[in-house]
């Protein structure tokens, strides 16, 4: 693990999504640096394919899911 300098200003933006998201500060900027990353390696892909096979690479279920979160149920 390392210290990564980044502004006040980008700490701050950080600070707050991170609140909206339940995650930690350092857990926030991780997924952004990943994303970010992902976006990059991958130009071509939005974000919601990104994390689609983020999700679909950790075997998450999106039909289980939708189907606590009561979608699906038309």
């Amino acid at each position: 693990m390392g210290i990564v300098k980044i502004s006040d200003e980008l700490h701050e933006e950080i600070r707050k999504a991170s609140s909206i998201m339940s995650r930690s500060i350092n857990s926030q900027a991780e997924f952004w640096i990943k994303i970010g990353m992902l976006s990059e390696l991958h130009p071509q892909m939005t974000f919601n394919e990104i994390v689609a096979q983020l999700l679909q690479s950790a075997e998450v279920s999106i039909e289980n899911i939708s189907h606590i979160a009561g979608y699906g149920n038309e």
